[in-house]
């Protein structure tokens, strides 16, 4: 099921409304959403549970919200 802003809203917390638009054109789910946010937020542990890296639509959502991140730290 398609995405909706209030369900990027809950994972992400408040976000700008171009991120938002640009989660919810890669077509991903909430739970791909909030998978991609724990890999952002908590990526050493993650590996350390022994995860593999993302892939598909989660790490396309990784690299959105990693660059989001960047352009904020600017």
């Amino acid at each position: 099921m398609t995405m909706t802003s209030k369900d990027v809203i809950a994972v992400l917390g408040p976000v700008d409304r171009t991120l938002v638009t640009e989660v919810i054109a890669t077509g991903a789910t909430q739970a791909e959403l909030a998978e991609a946010w724990a890999w952002i937020s908590n990526d050493e542990a993650l590996m350390g549970e022994g995860r593999r890296l993302p892939i598909g639509r989660v790490a396309a959502l990784v690299d959105l919200l990693a660059a989001d991140e960047e352009e904020q730290a600017e």
